[in-house]
């Protein structure tokens, strides 16, 4: 058990990548904390319905924090950074102004922030959120609040 503990901690200091600023002077930023600055501007853009990533989702509702990099990854190499975003597309938005708007929001906050060269950002649209899906929600949604009702 405790052998997996310091497996797990290795992997976050390996992800934590340094940048050699001026001299011996270097800033440390996450690869979690650049996802995090893309997750925001993603948050922004119309269109959107929602991340699509892995095992986010399980976090979020056993921490009932929203997970804000859900869905991006990021590679960090030197001062230049590659962010890949998965996205729930809404219905009737089209996809190319949606993609675009993203890699220029991702990529203006990142840089600002963190100071990184953005190369790339691509976009991996995995679904598209229907009026059928919403109604869905809909449903579920009034369940829940008859059920607590109770």
């Amino acid at each position: 058990m405790d052998e997996n503990k310091d497996t797990k901690e290795n992997e976050e200091i390996e992800e934590i990548k340094e940048i050699q600023v001026d001299g011996n002077d270097t800033i440390k930023i996450s690869n979690e904390a650049v996802a995090t600055y893309a997750g925001i501007a993603i948050s922004e853009v119309e269109g959107v319905y929602g991340m699509s990533g892995g095992f986010a989702g399980i976090t979020e509702v056993l921490s009932g924090k929203k997970n804000l990099s859900k869905g991006v990854k990021v590679e960090i190499e030197e001062k230049n950074v590659k962010i890949d975003v998965s996205i729930i597309a809404e219905y009737g938005a089209r996809i190319p102004d949606v993609a675009f708007e993203i890699q220029t929001r991702v990529k203006k906050s990142v840089e600002t922030m963190t100071g990184l060269k953005v190369l790339e950002v691509n976009i991996h649209v995995q679904g598209v959120h229907t009026i059928l899906d919403k109604e869905k929600d809909d449903e579920d949604d009034e369940e829940v609040e008859t059920e607590t009702d109770e």
